[in-house]
Order: C-alpha cells, then sequence, then structure tokens
C-alpha cells in the first residue's frame, strides 16, 4: 500500500513598499480617477498585481508586509540611518493609502510593526513558518526583488518577480553572485548600502564583496586574513574595521518580530466583492471590474453578485449562508425623495412629523472629522426611500435658518430617550452632537454595529447598502473631491448639493434597520442587541466626558524614571565589566552568553533569545552566581523603564486636550473578536499594571477639584462565568461561601483542608483557574509555573478535571459545539467563527480549541456582562439625576467621577448596579474604591 503524502501548501509574502513603489513607476503618471481626479497610476499597477497572485498564482496563504511610519531599532543603533533617502513623490501617499485599502478588500492582511521593518516582519514569518513542526510542508514564497532578503533564501525559501515570472533560489544565487543564503548578511555588511546610507569599505562594491567572502567565508574570516590582502583594498578594510560590526547589526533582519499571527489566519478570504467593484468604478478601472467578476467565477458557480462576505474567494460555498439580497436590481440616489429644511414653517412642521414616530433615522454633516468636528446639517429619515437634510451651515446662510434655531427646534427631540434612534456610526454622530450641547438619547440601532454582530466585515455605509440593499450611493468624493490639500470642506457646498446625499445616508441607514433587524431576531441575537445598541450612547458619554489628567505628574515620573534608567545603565556596564549597546538583542546575548558564561535558554535563527522570559528565568537561576544573574535582572528592569518612558509617559501628556486637559480615548465597541471594549488615542488599556513602578502611572489620572474617582471592578468575573456556564457543584458552593476561591480550588486538588493549604498549592491553583479559561496546556502551564516539568502540570491539570468534573464536561462542550456549528456563542449570544476548528493542521486545531473555550468565558465576561453593567448604570445616571460620570473602562473595571461630599452614596449606587447586571447561578461581587486619583481609587 503506498504511503500517504502531505500535500504542500505554499505562504506567499508580498514586499509592500517595494511592490507599490514598483507599480509607482513602472505605469507612468497621468491616470487619474474620473469621479474623484486623484491620480492613481500606482493603484492600477498594484491591482494588477493582485489579480495575477490570486489568479494564477493561487496562494495558500498570503500576507503584505509594509513598513510603519516612526523611528525603528535601526534608527536607535545608528542615527544616520536612510538620512539621505529622498521623500515620496507628491501623488504618492494617497495612492499608497489606497493600495493598502484595495488590498485589504482583496482579503489579504496587511502587517506592519512599529519598530521595525516590512523585511523583519517578511523575515519573522519565514522562520515562523520553518521552526513550525507543524508547517513542515509549507514553502514560503517572497514577492520581491530586494537583494536584503536574499539572506532568508533556502530549501523551502524562494523569491518571486511575479512581473517576470522569475524565481530567486539558493541555487540561482550561487550561480549569479558565488555566495550562499547564509554569507549574504556579511557581503551586504562589506559593500554597504548606498539607499540606506550604510557606508561600506570604500572601493568594494557588489561583485568584490561577494568574491571576498566566497574566499575567506565571512568578514571575520576576512579580517583574520587581512594580511594576506594587500595594498589600498587591505587599508580601506583596515579604516572600516571599527564599523564592520555595526553594518552587519544593521542589514541583518530580525527574525523574532513580536507578531500574533497565526497561518490559518491568513488565507487568501474575505473578499468585499462590492466593495471592490464600487472602488474600481470610482477609481475608473472597468477593466479589473470584469476581472473582479472572472476571478470569482473561477472560484465556483455561485453568481459574482452572492459572493459578497465570502470566507474564501477559493471556497465560495460558504457565500450562501447569509441572505445579502445582492440580486436586487442597483437603485441610486435619484430614486428617493429628498428635500431640504430651509424655512421656519418647514422646520415646525417637519417637528411635528417627528413627534409622531416611533422610530427616526439621524445622521449629522460635518466640517472635518473629530468630536469637535462642526456641525454643517442635520439628515433625518422615518420613511424608507425619503428624508430631508436640515442645513445649518453654508457658502450662502441666508438661503436657510441659522444653525441654532435648528438645534433649538430639533434638541428636544434628539433628546428624547422615548423617541428610538436609528444611524450608522452613531457614536460619531453623538459625539458632534454632544460638542454643540445636544445628548443624543435613544439610539436603538447602528447599523455598522448589527452589520458587525452578523459577521459582516467592517464597512462603510455605502458598502454595506450596496451589498444588502442592492443600492449605491453617492460618494462625499463627489462633493469635496479627492483627498488632499485641494479637498473642500462640507461647509463650502450649496445646500442643494449636500442635501441628497445627507439626505440619502439617513435613508439608507433606515432601510438597513428594517433589513438588519429580522436578521438579528433570526440568530437569537436579541438579548445581545438589547445591550450593544444602547451601548453606543455610553461609548459617546464616555469619550465625551474624558479623564483629567497631570501633565506635571507624568513629568515628574519621566524625570524618575530616565534618572533610574541612567543608574541602571552604569550599574549593568559595571556588573558586566565593560559597556555594549542594551537596545541591540544581538550584543546583549553576546554579553550574556559569551562573556558570562550564562546557559542558554531559547533558540533563535539568529541566535540565542534575549526575550522578557529568557531574562526573567536567567535571573531566577539558583543554581547560578549571584554576580551572574544580576545582569540579566538589571536588563529587564532597565527594558521595563524604557518602555515606560516611550511608550506610556510622554504618548498620554501628548494626549492631553489643551482645551480642558482631560484625555478623551476613542473606544471601539467591537475591537475585539470577544466583544471586548478596545481603546486607543491613547490605549488606556494597555497601561501596566503588573509593575509597581507601571501602576503608579494611574497617579496621574485625577478627579476634577471637589471631586474623587470612584473605581469598581469585578471579583474574579471569568471565574464566576464559568461557575455559571459549567454547572459545576464545587466552584458554584465556593462562590455561594464567599471563600477564596484559589485556595478553595487548591484545597480540593491537593486533597487538604483549606487552612492547609500552602501559599505554593494556592498559587498552583490561581494559575489552573485562570489558564483553563485559556485552554492552557500542559506545556504551558509548565512554562508559567517555577520548578514544574510538563508530566507534573499534566498531572495538576488531570486532578483539577478529575475534581471539578463540571468545568471538564463544559470544556469539551465548548469544543463539540464550535465542531458542529463552527462558532461558539456568549450568554448573550454573541457569535465568534472558529474556522480552526476543523483544521488539519494540529497546531491550528488545537489553538480553535482554546479559542473556543476562551471566547465563551471571557467574551460573556468582559463583552456581555460589563456592557449590560455599563447599560444599566448609564440609564440610572440620566433616569435619576445622579451627580456621575462615567470616565473609563478598562476589562472588568469602571472609572466614576463624582463629588467627594456624595461618593460613599454614589459608589454604593455602582456596586448594586454591577452586581445585579446579570442573574447567574453563583453572586456577582464588586469591589470599590475611592480616590483623588485612580491610584488611590484602585
Amino acid at each position: 500500500m503506498p504511503t500517504s503524502v502531505e500535500q504542500s501548501e505554499t505562504l506567499y509574502l508580498v514586499d509592500g513598499h517595494a511592490q507599490i513603489f514598483r507599480a509607482y513607476h513602472a505605469i507612468r503618471g497621468g491616470m487619474s480617477s474620473p469621479v474623484t481626479g486623484e491620480p492613481t497610476h500606482a493603484v492600477f499597477g498594484f491591482a494588477g498585481m493582485l489579480f495575477k497572485l490570486l489568479s494564477e498564482y493561487v496562494p495558500d496563504y498570503v500576507v503584505m508586509a509594509i513598513d510603519v511610519p516612526g523611528e525603528t531599532f535601526r534608527d536607535q543603533m545608528y542615527s544616520q540611518y536612510k538620512a539621505h533617502r529622498d521623500p515620496p513623490p507628491d501623488d504618492f501617499f494617497s495612492q499608497e493609502q489606497r493600495i493598502f485599502e484595495m488590498t485589504r478588500m482583496f482579503g489579504i492582511p496587511v502587517v506592519g510593526v512599529a519598530g521595525v521593518e516590512a523585511d523583519d516582519v517578511i523575515a519573522t514569518l519565514t522562520h515562523r513558518v520553518l521552526d513550525d513542526e507543524a508547517s513542515r510542508q509549507t514553502e514560503v514564497r517572497i514577492i520581491s526583488r530586494d537583494k536584503d532578503l536574499h539572506q532568508l533564501l533556502g530549501p523551502r525559501v524562494t523569491m518571486l518577480d511575479i512581473h517576470k515570472d522569475e524565481t530567486m533560489d539558493t541555487g540561482r544565487l550561487e550561480a549569479e553572485k558565488g555566495i550562499r543564503p547564509e554569507q549574504v548578511v556579511d557581503v551586504l555588511a562589506l559593500m554597504g548600502d548606498a539607499a540606506d546610507n550604510i557606508p561600506g569599505v570604500e572601493g568594494i562594491g557588489p561583485k568584490t564583496a561577494a568574491k571576498l567572502i566566497s574566499e575567506y567565508g565571512s568578514i571575520e574570516g576576512i579580517l583574520s586574513n587581512l594580511d594576506k590582502i594587500k595594498g589600498k583594498r587591505h587599508d580601506n578594510i583596515e579604516t572600516a574595521r571599527d564599523r564592520l560590526s555595526l553594518n552587519l547589526e544593521l542589514v541583518e533582519l530580525k527574525r523574532d518580530v513580536d507578531i500574533d499571527l497565526d497561518l490559518e489566519e491568513v488565507r487568501p478570504g474575505k473578499v468585499d466583492v462590492p466593495a471592490l467593484r464600487q472602488f474600481f468604478q470610482t477609481l475608473g478601472f472597468r477593466r479589473y471590474v470584469r476581472d473582479l467578476d472572472t476571478l470569482v467565477k473561477t472560484a465556483g458557480s455561485v453568481p459574482a453578485e452572492a459572493q459578497t462576505f465570502c470566507e474564501n474567494i477559493f471556497d465560495v460555498q460558504e457565500a450562501s449562508r447569509v441572505d445579502v439580497g445582492a440580486s436586487t436590481p442597483l437603485t441610486s440616489a435619484g430614486s428617493g425623495s429628498y428635500r431640504a429644511i430651509t424655512t421656519q414653517p418647514q422646520l415646525e412642521e417637519l417637528v411635528a412629523e417627528l413627534r409622531g414616530q416611533t422610530l427616526i433615522s439621524v445622521d449629522t454633516e460635518t466640517i472635518g472629522l473629530g468630536r469637535k468636528a462642526g456641525l454643517c446639517g442635520i439628515a433625518l429619515a422615518w420613511q424608507a426611500d425619503s428624508g430631508v437634510y436640515v442645513p445649518m451651515v453654508s457658502p450662502c446662510p441666508d438661503e436657510h435658518l441659522d444653525g441654532q434655531a435648528v438645534l433649538v427646534a430639533l434638541k428636544p427631540l434628539l433628546e428624547n430617550p422615548q423617541l428610538a434612534k436609528c444611524g450608522h456610526n452613531l457614536k460619531y454622530d453623538a459625539l458632534v452632537l454632544r460638542h454643540v450641547g445636544v445628548q443624543l438619547r435613544g439610539i436603538a440601532f447602528d447599523t455598522m454595529i448589527a452589520s458587525q454582530l452578523l459577521g459582516f466585515a467592517i464597512a462603510s455605509l455605502d458598502v454595506i447598502a450596496e451589498t444588502l440593499l442592492g443600492h449605491t450611493m453617492i460618494p462625499i468624493s463627489a462633493l469635496i473631491g479627492p483627498k488632499g490639500d485641494e479637498q473642500a470642506t462640507m461647509d463650502q457646498i450649496d445646500v442643494e448639493q449636500i442635501m441628497p446625499y445627507a439626505a440619502e445616508d439617513a435613508d439608507m441607514a433606515l432601510r438597513l434597520y428594517h433589513k438588519l433587524q429580522p436578521m438579528i431576531l433570526e440568530k437569537g441575537m436579541e438579548n445581545l442587541s438589547a445591550v450593544e445598541m444602547p451601548a453606543v450612547e455610553v461609548m459617546a458619554e464616555m469619550e465625551h466626558n474624558g479623564i483629567r489628567v497631570n501633565p506635571d505628574e507624568l513629568l515628574e515620573q519621566k524625570r524618575q524614571s530616565n534618572q533610574r534608567i541612567d543608574e541602571l545603565r552604569q550599574q549593568i556596564f559595571e556588573a558586566a565589566g565593560e559597556t555594549f549597546e542594551l537596545n541591540s538583542p544581538k550584543q546583549v546575548g553576546r554579553m550574556l552568553f559569551n562573556n558570562l558564561g550564562l546557559p542558554v535558554i531559547k533558540k533563535l535563527k539568529t541566535g540565542p533569545s534575549t526575550d522578557v522570559e529568557v531574562l526573567e528565568r536567567l535571573a531566577n537561576r539558583e543554581d547560578l552566581p549571584p554576580e551572574k544573574t544580576q545582569v540579566p535582572r538589571l536588563i529587564v528592569e532597565y527594558r521595563r523603564y524604557t518602555k515606560l518612558v516611550n511608550t506610556y509617559l510622554d504618548n498620554l501628556r501628548h494626549s492631553i486636550d489643551e482645551d480642558d486637559g482631560r484625555i478623551h480615548a476613542s473606544y471601539s465597541q467591537l475591537g475585539a473578536a470577544t466583544g471586548r471594549l478596545s481603546s486607543s488615542s491613547p490605549n488606556l488599556q494597555n497601561i501596566p499594571v503588573r509593575t509597581n513602578v507601571g501602576r503608579k502611572i494611574r497617579k496621574a489620572f485625577v478627579a476634577e477639584p471637589d471631586h474623587v474617582l470612584i473605581c469598581a471592578d469585578y471579583s474574579q468575573i471569568e471565574l464566576r462565568i464559568l461557575a455559571h456556564l459549567s454547572e459545576d457543584s464545587a466552584l458554584i458552593e465556593a462562590f455561594e461561601n464567599d471563600v477564596d476561591i484559589h485556595t478553595a480550588v487548591a484545597a480540593q486538588v491537593f486533597d487538604v483542608e483549606p487552612d492547609q493549604v500552602t501559599g505554593s498549592q494556592r498559587d498552583h491553583a490561581k494559575m489552573i483557574n485562570f489558564g483553563i479559561i485559556y485552554g492552557i496546556t500542559p506545556y504551558g502551564l509548565a512554562r508559567r509555573i517555577r520548578g514544574l516539568d510538563v508530566e507534573s502540570a499534566k498531572k495538576l491539570i488531570e486532578d483539577y478535571r478529575a475534581h471539578f468534573p463540571g468545568i471538564d464536561k463544559f470544556l469539551h462542550h465548548c469544543v463539540d459545539y464550535a465542531l458542529e456549528h463552527g462558532y461558539v456563542q456568549t450568554i448573550l449570544g454573541r457569535r465568534r467563527q472558529i474556522p480552526q476548528i476543523n483544521s488539519h493542521n494540529a497546531q491550528s486545531r488545537s489553538l480553535g480549541e482554546r479559542l473556543a473555550i476562551n471566547t465563551v468565558v471571557q467574551g460573556s465576561a468582559t463583552g456581555d456582562l460589563i456592557k449590560a453593567a455599563m447599560v444599566n448604570l448609564h440609564h440610572r445616571i440620566y433616569d435619576d439625576g445622579l451627580p456621575m460620570r462615567m470616565l473609563v473602562q478598562v476589562h472588568d473595571e469602571l472609572l466614576i467621577e463624582a463629588p467627594a461630599d456624595q461618593a460613599e452614596a454614589q459608589a454604593a449606587i455602582v456596586r448594586q448596579v454591577m452586581e445585579s447586571a446579570m442573574s447567574l447561578r453563583v453572586p456577582l461581587k464588586v469591589e470599590v474604591g475611592i480616590g483623588p486619583d485612580w491610584l488611590g481609587a484602585k
């Protein structure tokens, strides 16, 4: 019987900016969009490359790596790195952004990591595949001609010039250059790179460098045999000797970039056909509209119009799961009945009409973007295919009502919580209205949130309207022109031009409500919708409120941190016996493992790892002399302080609003797959809390004068959710008796009385308690518990499951449910697709099992429960006129501001609302603190 052979697959890594520049220069300028007027020649060329990649090469996996703005570690090592590189042409940036947008529409992830370059991302992903035993049949093809990437070539790694269909492999490299991939770094370091401003050895170009490296093996070999090299070449190498080690570090690619990307997540998929079709039509790429239909049709027999949010363009049968209604004949704004409200009688008639409605659609038109954007007008709709626009600012103010008069008339309706409101991305409209003194209440449905809950890709209103309603909307570029310095603002556009555009927005949101609401009910998401929709109002309120931050405290902490950084630097050099570049992993590795002789914990292709896990393990080794473990311990602290300064203290200070002294972070309601909130600009949820120096940052977040901060957070919420879902009697009993849960679990697992549980046993139980939620493996547990081997960890988990059979049954149920349905769901019915659960790849399948467990528990806790509590508290605040404001949400924690003299009473209300947010089999417990700042309240 023949032996089965695993089928090989290929990961394509696109060198993003290199391909964009190539597309830019391959086609002469002069191409522009007939709609927006923007330049398009680079976009056109790049689109051709993507079509060729997807149709001719048919990748199993694909990622596009890009550079992101900001300094990289190479800039820190060498201040003149790329210093003389000319800026891109003026028409490059806008096209680059269009290309990123288009690539994502094709379902191709665009990955960039701050502090490193695209080549480092490619190197990391390449070696992640090579190092993964489960991916031993996977080959890597790098779409690039960049000579720096030659160092990655190997038996399973090639480079592809996709335009010429030419491949570079190890054989061709050796035939053409006379070197092997492992010698590429030495060649590059020797010859230098004018484009990157890396000076090489004078008089040594590519051919001479390759010849020398081929002859002597490496730069080290050249320097060891320098006496054999005569004349000026000898002198030039001697002159450059001291900088060659830096050159080597600059040209060697980093292969351990922190990227959270699983191979199964980068299969080509989620091609947004309607969005791409509109994109190509807007840019005037008629040829590509046809090519898109051809590409999709080759994937199967499903009509192109139906393949909207296709899970995978090469597995189109999934598209039939969603009835998107795209077979409806296309309509446009001309088919709607829209009008402008420009006189007082018209406004009074409108108000009277609106008072009799049960649901209205609301949309704002603004001058620019952001929460402080000026309000240009308000669009409203209450019947399908109709809508009105009430202008407030225009080039001809005498032709319509004054903005203040409009607000006076509409404010009672907009603030009436009994009059339900719908719209698309209503958080933005609520923020804009809040800025002019109107608090939008009664938010009942947000079409953007609804589409995300139903599993559609995040998309703009026009894309969703074309997808679900077959309606092509007026693009904003038709009013204000393409992006750029010459783009107009809405206050410069005549009312007659804005009116159909604005009224159409409100009309489409209303029509989408009637399309999406039945789909929400059909999927059993009515309870989830009842929380997520009013949560939009809460998010807007928190963003408007912001939180006061003391910049002087941040500056003082920065001063102290910098002082400590200087002290640590000196202590490290003294302990090491010499100076070295602390920000260079290679030099740190050389010091630790060569000079100090410390044992190598983890190996990478580039050498021994010096990540934080390795350093902490070295620092805690009791079998090593203290003078040697001191160095890694100090480096850990040094990195902690430098990250504190660079990532948090400066960023937070620069984020303070000059007008009110508060930080107004932006919240993404569905920013995580579990439904957990995420924040940005800045990310308040990432402020470190595990170390004293990190927690100290919270001292800078302060209450207003005569006010205090109330910090309320759920106690062990995920474990309580686990007890409720698993119905495990032992876990439920522990919570009902309000005992220390980790001690109670340790007593069960180790079969001792609670008062005999040791600190070590409690720590082990705590680690399993939280690890079990994330589907922890014996290997993972052993890594987290010092001195525990994998076999002991395995027994510990087995004992845990034996003593808590309800939990074990629940874990299996989560996995089985995912296997049967392809998704899991939370308490409120939030769904998450788990495509990895059916993977033939064991590692990917294991990831799917962990995601299935974690999503149900964490999604129910920080996705469902905390939002329900926030919505209830928000309603309580406004219904009862309570003197407090919700400011910040971080995981299971809420931060509220209240008058100091009423703090205790308000805190009691907060606790009561949060503890009654859901009815579970175990009691919810909320810990509340009060203080002048976040640290003091916590």
